[in-house]
C-alpha cells in the first residue's frame, strides 16, 4: 500500500492559518491590556520568533510525511504559501477590526505615533508632519495590505530557504 504524497499548497495552507491566527492573538492582547495605544514592542517579537518556528515545522512535517524526501522547491513553496495565507488572515481580521470592532483605533495610532516622534529632540514639527505623510500611507489599508503581504512573503522566502537548504533529501533513486 503506497501512501499518497501531501500537496504542498494545502498542507502549507493550514499552517499559514495556524500562523495567522497567532498574529490576531498577539494583536487583540496588545489591544486589550492597552500596549498597543503605548506603543510596546515585546509581543511583536514573539511573533518574529515564532513566524520562523512554524516554516521550520511545517517544512519539518511535511518531510516526514514524504517518505523523509524533500527538494528546496518544495520547501520553498510552503513557507511563501504559510506566509502569505497568515498575512491574508490577518489582513481580514485588521479590515474587521479597524471597520467594525475599532473604527478609530487608527487615528489614536497615529496619535501615538505622532508624539512619539516629537518626543525625540532632534525631529522638529515640520519634520514630523513629513514623516507622519509616510506613515499615514501604510497606515491605509491598501498599501498596508500589500506592503504586509510582500514582507511576509519576503521573511517566508528567506526563512523556507534556509529550512530547505538545511533539511533537503531528494529521491536518488528516481
Amino acid at each position: 500500500m503506497e501512501t499518497q504524497k501531501p500537496t504542498t499548497g494545502k498542507f502549507a495552507m493550514n499552517y499559514g492559518i495556524i500562523l495567522g491566527v497567532v498574529m490576531i492573538l498577539i494583536s487583540v492582547i496588545t489591544y486589550v491590556t492597552g500596549m498597543a495605544l503605548e506603543g510596546t514592542q515585546w509581543p511583536q517579537y514573539i511573533y518574529y520568533i515564532i513566524f520562523p518556528v512554524v516554516i521550520f515545522y511545517a517544512i519539518s512535517q511535511f518531510k516526514s510525511r514524504n517518505a523523509s524526501l524533500l527538494s528546496l522547491g518544495e520547501a520553498i513553496k510552503i513557507g511563501v504559501i504559510i506566509a502569505a495565507i497568515s498575512a491574508i488572515v490577518y489582513i481580514i481580521y485588521g479590515f474587521i477590526f479597524n471597520y467594525i470592532i475599532d473604527p478609530d483605533f487608527m487615528n489614536q495610532m497615529k496619535e501615538v505615533v505622532r508624539d512619539k516622534m516629537l518626543e525625540n529632540p532632534n525631529m522638529t514639527p515640520e519634520l514630523v508632519d513629513q514623516q507622519m505623510v509616510w506613515v499615514e500611507k501604510f497606515m491605509s489599508p491598501v498599501l498596508g495590505s500589500a506592503f504586509w503581504i510582500a514582507a511576509s512573503m519576503f521573511f517566508g522566502l528567506l526563512w523556507s530557504l534556509i529550512a530547505g537548504l538545511v533539511m533537503k533529501k531528494e529521491n536518488t533513486h528516481a
